[in-house]
């Protein structure tokens, strides 16, 4: 399977994407608000691992994201937490190299996934979760329409052994078609 917009491709992970990722982790600045620092070797073949076990458990289908005009590797991203039972999955997991940031990609790759999961899934809501510090990413997913939600205090162990509050934001099928042409209309 694979989803596609004019700037991105996202196609299930694949083994022979490991050493394109491995490449593009090297900049440990992309991982500081990430659970874990894959610029680290024992860290990123822990999250490797975690991918393909979750892909196989079928409770995350982690994608390799691509620029769709040269079919370059430019990171990843996953939606994961799904539950068929809820209509609800989880947007996340997501990095992009720093030569890749801020330049459409990753705002084309959030509306691939949106529009899997309200217009082929059916889901009901599609929410993504980040680091209450991580003003970059915040601002981002206001900019795609996202409902900030409210924060989780103390949730998750960072990398660092910092404790991370975490904040929530989402989207509702109600709200998507508005959202969509809203925040999407040019893709």
């Amino acid at each position: 399977m694979s989803l596609e917009t004019p700037r991105a491709t996202l196609r299930i992970m694949q083994a022979a994407d490991i050493p394109a990722f491995r490449e593009l982790a090297i900049y440990p600045e992309t991982f500081k608000y990430f659970t874990r620092d894959l610029s680290v070797p024992a860290d990123f073949d822990l999250w490797i691992d975690e991918a393909f076990q979750a892909r196989a458990a079928m409770t995350r289908v982690p994608f390799t994201v691509l620029d769709t005009g040269s079919g370059v590797v430019c990171g990843c991203t996953s939606l994961g937490n799904i539950s068929f039972y809820d209509k609800r999955v989880e947007i996340g997991w997501s990095w992009l190299a720093p030569q890749f940031q801020g330049t459409g990609i990753n705002r084309q790759a959030k509306f691939a996934l949106l529009s899997y999961a309200f217009d082929v899934l059916k889901f009901e809501r599609v929410e993504v979760k980040t680091d209450v510090l991580n003003g970059r990413a915040r601002a981002a997913l206001k900019k795609i329409g996202m409902v900030e939600e409210g924060v989780l205090r103390s949730h998750t162990l960072m990398h660092s052994n910092r404790r991370r509050d975490t904040i929530y934001y989402s989207i509702l099928k109600n709200e998507w078609a508005e959202v969509r042409d809203k925040y999407f209309q040019n893709i």
